[in-house]
């Protein structure tokens, strides 16, 4: 373990932290199934004196505390949800859970906001209302929204809400902040091509959808190439294409299903708009049809980083860490977080604590993932700070 910075009382919870983390990766659940990862954020809570309010998102827990007098409500959001992969580390405490597995280390930022609430709990060294937000369902199903939907802000109207997530690549322990766009927007698009089928041996009487997508899949990499500002970001991924199931029948269909990102709003509304227009002209060229339909389920805007709050967060790792404790040039990614949501509605801040740098380590949603447990003390400390230096 790595003696990275933390608060004395944070440090004497580390053994705690790291059975819990690990607990709850060796168990993972998918989105809108953490029933047992829910039941234990909701003991603990209620062990240490939280107003414990459950169901809102389905699985979503809410752990409300209030010390003093004061009017201001600060809210922490953790992620509990687990990914459909087979894991692969070989550890002792990996999944007991075939085909499901921690791999976005949402165990990690669990164990972290569940550490720091019982830190604070026990400190009270705060004046006004901590809410802790532990979120169902962020791995694209729209926990976040869910939540929204069933009253989150209006129960607990929050003056900030901030959200903390690790990321491999960056040095251990170091805490990023951007504020403006900082994740990307994410739209999932299908691409429906309807030809007309016929025998492999006689393609000139048939119209053939895999020819007409396949000439769709290479326009389409003319769109950010040519149609985006080279200043700003958008990406384009065609992630599956299917057709057919013989090699001598043209199938009378194909479908390709696309991951489509960008930083910025207008950005996205002119990438979709484009590909509707590129898919279109490309099949009726091959004398096809193209439909393309947007999944308005798998919509999640950018999300952007409101400038007062990310400025109040980064001050307070800067009072606490220094400079050699934050990461340096911090740059937006391309991917998303549905934490965007929250903040449309609440002024707040997304940040990353970084997984560690070194050789062999890999990218979340890999199968040989795992959260680095000498940052679990960092980032508990970190919400500590913030909830005190917020609530004054």
């Amino acid at each position: 373990m790595l003696n990275l910075p933390a608060l004395p009382g944070i440090r004497a919870l580390e053994e705690e932290m790291i059975a819990l983390r690990q607990h709850i990766h060796a168990h993972p659940e998918l989105s809108f199934e953490e029933f047992a990862t829910a039941d234990l954020v909701a003991s603990k809570l209620g062990e240490w004196g939280y107003e414990v309010h459950r169901g809102l998102g389905g699985t979503g827990v809410v752990g409300l505390l209030r010390h003093g007098q004061g009017s201001k409500m600060i809210g922490l959001r953790a992620d509990m949800d687990a990914l459909p992969i087979i894991e692969n580390t070989g550890l002792p405490y990996s999944s007991r859970h075939e085909g499901v597995m921690h791999a976005c280390g949402h165990d990690g930022h669990t164990a972290m906001l569940l550490a720091a609430a019982k830190y604070l709990a026990e400190s009270r060294e705060f004046d006004g209302a901590l809410v802790v937000i532990f979120q169902p369902a962020e791995e694209g199903d729209g926990g976040a929204q869910r939540m929204l939907d069933d009253g989150l802000f209006e129960q607990f109207p929050c003056d900030a809400v901030f959200a903390m997530h690790n990321m491999p690549g960056l040095p251990v322990g170091k805490l990023g902040f951007l504020p403006g766009p900082f994740m990307a927007s994410t739209d999932t698009v299908t691409i429906r091509i309807d030809g007309v089928g016929g025998h492999g041996a006689m393609p000139h009487k048939a119209v053939d959808p895999v020819l007409a997508g396949s000439s769709i899949v290479v326009a389409l990499q003319s769109i950010v190439a040519r149609n985006v500002d080279p200043l700003d970001t958008g990406v384009v991924t065609v992630g599956a294409f299917h057709a057919g199931i013989a090699a001598n029948v043209i199938p009378d269909h194909a479908e390709l299903q696309l991951s489509v990102r960008a930083l910025k709003p207008k950005v996205r509304d002119e990438l979709i708009a484009r590909i509707t227009a590129v898919a279109e002209a490309q099949a009726v060229s091959f004398g096809a049809r193209a439909t393309v339909t947007v999944d308005e389920a798998q919509r999640f805007p950018p999300l952007i980083n409101h400038a007062q709050s990310t400025a109040f967060a980064r001050q307070v790792a800067l009072e606490w860490v220094g400079e050699d404790g934050l990461i340096k040039d911090m740059k937006p990614l391309t991917g998303s977080e549905d934490f965007a949501v929250m903040l449309e509605r609440c002024p707040g801040c997304y940040l990353l604590i970084g997984n560690g740098d070194g050789e062999g380590g890999c990218m979340v949603h890999n199968p040989g993932y795992d959260f680095n447990d000498s940052c679990l003390a960092t980032g508990a400390s970190y919400w500590v700070r913030l909830v005190e230096s917020f609530l004054v």
